[in-house]
C-alpha cells in the first residue's frame, strides 16, 4: 500500500474556551484492530468523532486513504464504517428492511443490493432472523445489526465505539469474535476504557489521555511499558529471607507460600543469573523462574498519571 490508511495530523479540537484534544498525530499503515484507549473524559470521543465525519476538528485535518475530511467528507466518508456506542437502529423495522434502508443510505446501487445484505447477514451471522423484528432481538443481537449496518458498503476502515458495552459475558465473547474476523479484512478502531476488552481483542493500542496522544504501539510493546523489576522463584531447599536478600542486587524478598518468593532488584540485567548461579552453589534447587510483568492497570495508571 503505497499511503497510509488513515492519518491524523496535528488534530486539536476546541469546546468552548476549553481544549477537548491537542495535536493528535498517528498513522495506520496496515490491517488490523486498533485500540483507542483512554480514561472517561481523555478525549477518545472527540478524536473518533472528527475521525468519522460527526464532528468538524478545530484545527488539523483527518485523511482518510489519502483524502482529506475536512476538504472532501462525503467522498472520506464513503471509506469509513461507524458503529456508536448506541447503535443508529430503527427497531420497528425487520433486520432485513434496516439493512437495506442502510445500504440505500451509503448509495449501494439497486442491483448489487440484495448481494450487500446477504453478505452481511452471513458475516455477522444474523441471517436467520432477517425477517424479525429489530426490537424483538436480544442485545447481543441488536448489537451485531449494528456492526452489520457499518460494514455493508464494504470500507477499508470501520470505527467501533465501546461495542461490548451492556452486553451478558456470552455475547460478549461473541462480539469480540466478529470483531476479530472483521480486523482480518480491514483496519478496525476500537473506542473502549476496558483494558480487558483490549487485551482480549486489539493488535495495536493509540492511548490518549488529557487530550494528547501518551502511547502508540502493540499490545505487547504496551505490556512491557514498564521494566520489570521483580522475579518470580521456586525453590524447594526454601533458603531463608535472609540468604535470597544476599544474592548481589535483591532488594526486596517477598515469600508467597510454600517455595515461591518474590525478589525484588532495583537494577540490573544479570540478576536472573546470579539467583541461577546462587541457587545451583547453595542446592536450593530451582524449579521456576520467571520476570513478573507489570499488570495493565498499573500501565495505564503509569501513561495517565493517576
Amino acid at each position: 500500500m503505497n499511503g497510509p490508511i488513515v492519518k491524523v495530523d496535528k488534530l486539536s479540537h476546541r469546546y468552548s474556551v476549553q481544549w477537548a484534544i491537542r495535536d493528535i498525530d498517528f498513522e495506520i499503515h496496515r490491517n488490523g484492530i486498533y485500540g483507542l484507549l483512554g480514561s472517561n473524559g481523555a478525549g477518545k470521543s472527540t478524536t473518533m468523532n472528527i475521525m468519522c465525519g460527526v464532528l468538524r476538528q478545530t484545527e488539523g485535518d483527518v485523511f482518510i486513504k489519502g483524502i482529506s475530511m475536512r476538504e472532501k467528507p462525503v467522498e472520506a466518508k464513503r471509506h469509513i464504517g461507524f458503529l456508536p456506542q448506541k447503535p443508529p437502529l430503527h427497531t420497528d423495522m425487520t433486520v432485513e428492511e434496516y439493512l437495506r434502508y442502510t445500504a440505500r443510505l451509503r448509495f449501494i446501487p439497486a442491483k448489487e443490493m440484495k448481494k450487500a445484505v446477504d453478505a452481511v447477514l452471513d458475516r455477522c451471522a444474523i441471517a436467520h432472523f432477517r425477517k424479525r423484528l429489530i426490537r424483538n432481538l436480544s442485545g447481543g443481537y441488536q448489537q451485531r445489526v449494528g456492526i452489520a449496518q457499518s460494514i455493508i458498503h464494504n470500507p477499508e476502515f470501520v470505527v467501533l465505539d465501546e461495542p461490548t458495552n451492556g452486553l451478558d459475558p456470552n455475547q460478549i465473547i461473541e462480539i469480540r469474535k466478529l470483531v476479530k474476523e472483521i480486523g482480518e479484512e480491514r483496519t478496525v478502531i476500537l473506542s473502549t476504557h476496558i483494558l480487558s476488552e483490549v487485551q482480549a481483542t486489539c493488535d495495536y493500542i493509540r492511548m490518549i489521555e488529557q487530550g494528547r496522544m501518551v502511547f502508540a504501539g502493540t499490545v505487547d510493546e504496551f505490556d512491557n511499558y514498564i521494566i520489570p523489576n521483580s522475579l518470580i522463584v521456586s525453590l524447594t531447599a526454601m533458603p531463608t529471607v535472609e540468604e535470597l536478600h544476599s544474592i548481589p542486587g535483591i532488594s526486596a524478598v517477598e515469600p508467597l507460600g510454600g517455595p515461591k518468593y518474590r525478589l525484588k532488584f532495583s537494577d540490573g540485567q544479570d540478576v536472573k543469573e546470579k539467583v541461577v548461579e546462587t541457587s545451583v552453589a547453595k542446592g536450593w534447587r530451582l524449579t521456576e523462574i520467571f520476570s513478573e510483568k507489570s499488570s495493565l492497570d498499573a500501565i495505564f495508571a503509569e501513561l495517565s498519571k493517576k
